[in-house]
């Protein structure tokens, strides 16, 4: 039976469970960026003239604003989306025009000695906007025409971010179709499409696009042959093909005029045409140097050789989960992937036990964030997907990802606390 007079202060039952997966990963981050960028001079994990020093201050500030996300109440959330989202298209601008150019991407806002990064505030509030505006439409059928709004509304930021440019965060919101997919507005067949075309933009770079093109007729051919009977099947094939056949085609031009070169070079070396270890394909050399280095058990806190002499570029923020391979080795990178995995696995179980079709669209719009996050940080790192420059949540150092995944996550929590009256 459940106690009326639980945690008011909150206004409802907070999950604590996810609360602490959540400040585990934020202590295991500080103390790999404590490793990461160690310096004996200041060696205390508050020293304020490094970056763990202020990592501190930034995790301390993400609790304070969990508590304030937790005391408010939660229609505000519904309520303030659209200016929140607002905000954050101006501050996208802003960055535009003012914004500090930091690694050939100018996405920072500089105030005093600190960098607001909007992209990733931009994220919070896409999520927060589209959960309103899906919600808003849940008693009717899903239709194209809310397809085409809801996916308008992710394209505004993801078109100001791809200006900076950041290419890896702005491909963080197509992470956004998930939700769609739960809602009923993409189907099981089109992400399959979706799956099937992603498969075929890897072989055209990694072959040649006459070769894949031939390939694809085999399929097809073969396809006709066995329902040589049934007409309609065999013209929705060839119509495949010819689509198939086109969108070969397109993929050498996006590659060569959309995408900038050293994101094609680094491309090129994760797909082995290229042999570049001490150019393009420096950063995936030495940090799988720096994982595989741990080995089994890992060479103990502050022991990483890698890590301790900067052969990784970036360390404590895109690459930190190298320090955790290497000094935790084989076993301990396992727990932080089990951690984030149960992570996840909570937050889509909260979202199907919301009551509200806003509280679960939100939390799969969070759950969709995370998990692209997690999975293409720690790909990049292992060499499985190219570097896109991401950091991984509540781990890598810096305040603005810290926070907006700090208030991306509480929210939802907030609004599992309520599980009524959200809008």
């Amino acid at each position: 039976m459940n106690n009326p007079h639980r945690n008011r202060f909150f206004g409802g039952e907070v999950d604590w469970f996810t609360v602490l997966l959540w400040l585990l990963l934020c202590i295991i981050g500080w103390f790999n960026i404590h490793a990461a960028v160690f310096d004996p001079e200041h060696p205390g994990l508050f020293s304020m003239e490094t970056n763990y020093g202020k990592q501190s201050i930034y995790i301390f500030s993400a609790m304070l604003l969990a508590v304030v996300i937790l005391i408010v109440d939660a229609k505000f959330y519904s309520s303030f989306s659209p200016i929140l989202y607002a905000i954050t298209i101006l501050l996208l601008i802003t960055v535009l025009i003012v914004g500090r150019n930091v690694g050939g991407n100018q996405a920072w806002i500089p105030i005093g000695s600190f960098r607001l990064q909007p992209s990733e505030f931009a994220k919070l509030a896409t999520c927060l906007l589209l959960a309103r505006f899906l919600s808003a439409h849940s008693t009717k059928s899903p239709n194209l025409k809310t397809l085409v709004a809801g996916a308008a509304i992710i394209a505004l930021p993801v078109v100001l971010v791809l200006l900076q440019p950041d290419t890896g965060s702005a491909l963080a919101f197509f992470a956004l179709v998930f939700v769609f997919y739960r809602e009923g507005y993409i189907s099981g067949p089109w992400m399959l499409f979706g799956a099937l075309a992603i498969m075929l933009f890897v072989l055209t770079l990694a072959f040649n696009q006459w070769a894949v093109i031939a390939g694809v007729a085999l399929v097809v051919g073969l396809a006709i042959y066995y329902f040589r009977k049934k007409r309609k099947i065999i013209t929705s094939l060839v119509a495949l093909f010819v689509i198939a056949t086109a969108y070969v085609l397109c993929v050498e031009f996006v590659y060569e005029n959309i995408l900038q070169s050293h994101q094609r070079n680094r491309i090129d070396v994760l797909l082995g045409k290229i042999d570049d270890p001490r150019g393009e394909g420096y950063n995936l050399n030495q940090s799988m140097i720096a994982i595989g280095s741990g080995q089994f058990w890992g060479k103990g806190y502050l022991q990483g050789t890698q890590t301790k002499y900067n052969f990784v570029p970036e360390q404590s923020t895109d690459f930190i989960f190298c320090t955790v391979g290497e000094e935790w080795g084989f076993v301990g990178s396992m727990v932080v992937i089990g951690i984030y995995l149960t992570l996840l696995l909570r937050i889509v179980n909260i979202a199907e036990r919301q009551r509200t079709p806003f509280a679960r669209i939100y939390a799969y719009g969070v759950a969709s964030i995370l998990f692209f996050h997690f999975a293409i940080n720690i790909g990049m790192t292992i060499g499985i997907v190219p570097i896109i420059g991401i950091p991984l949540p509540f781990i890598s150092y810096g305040g603005s990802s810290l926070w907006s995944f700090t208030i991306l996550l509480f929210i939802m929590l907030k609004f599992d606390a309520n599980k009524k009256g959200i809008a």
